[in-house]
């Protein structure tokens, strides 16, 4: 939650959801929305991100992936 609260605080983070599986509690997704793929890199390269992903590794059900969308709607000005 922690990684959460400050990616909200970066300029280029539109949205940062935590959301739990219903049926399975031990399940999270993290939807991330970025303004550009160059506040995707800078995001990586803060100390809160770099924290939760060493403090999160070990309990990794399996490997992070990443899937990329592209903004359908609303308009990027209404993020």
């Amino acid at each position: 939650m922690e990684n959460a609260r400050q990616s909200l605080q970066e300029p280029g983070i539109a949205r940062f959801d935590v959301v739990q599986q219903s049926d399975d509690p031990t399940r999270f997704v993290l939807v991330e929305v970025y303004r550009s793929s160059d506040a995707a890199a800078a995001h990586k390269e803060t100390t809160h991100y770099q924290v939760w992903r060493d403090t999160v590794a070990d309990m990794m059900a399996q490997p992070r992936s990443s899937t990329k969308f592209a903004n359908v709607f609303p308009s990027d000005e209404a993020w």
